[in-house]
């Protein structure tokens, strides 16, 4: 038996945190009801809540933190930003900081594939460049172990 996560189940969870994000963005409505009325109107048998509920209240918690991540590496404020794009790399930079234990490389391409069914037509472009940046500079051992050459 493995401890290993149902993949399916964290990338369905991963696209609801993203949906409830942008609705908490433009909403601004309180994050436990957001969390309840997803609850309430989706199916989460095949979800793994518990990663859904950490992504939806550590977003919102650490903010300010993710931002300033986010600003560092645009052409522009975060506030000039759609707000799936901004959803989608807020959710990004949160797990780059606080979920070290799935690897970069599946946080940016689970962005890249969000951006694309949700987002602008180039968004994921823009997606993917910048959670590429914030993984160089936030995960740096692990980008520069995952671009060494295997002997």
């Amino acid at each position: 038996m493995t401890n290993r996560p149902n993949m399916a189940a964290r990338r369905k969870a991963r696209r609801l945190a993203m949906q409830a994000l942008y609705q908490w963005h433009v909403s601004s409505s309180p994050v436990n009801q957001i969390e309840a009325e997803f609850v309430a109107d989706h199916d989460m048998k095949k979800v793994d809540r518990e990663y859904f509920s950490e992504v939806l209240h550590g977003v919102p918690s650490t903010l300010s933190e993710l931002d300033g991540y986010i600003e560092s590496f645009t052409d522009r404020s975060t506030s000039d930003m759609t707000p799936v794009e901004l959803s989608i790399l807020r959710m990004g930079a949160y797990e780059l900081v606080h979920r070290i234990d799935v690897p970069f490389k599946v946080i940016i391409n689970e962005g890249v594939e969000l951006s694309k069914l949700f987002g602008a037509s180039e968004g994921h472009r823009y997606v993917n460049g910048v959670l590429d940046k914030l993984a160089q500079t936030l995960r740096a051992t692990e980008v520069s172990a995952a671009r060494q050459p295997r002997e």
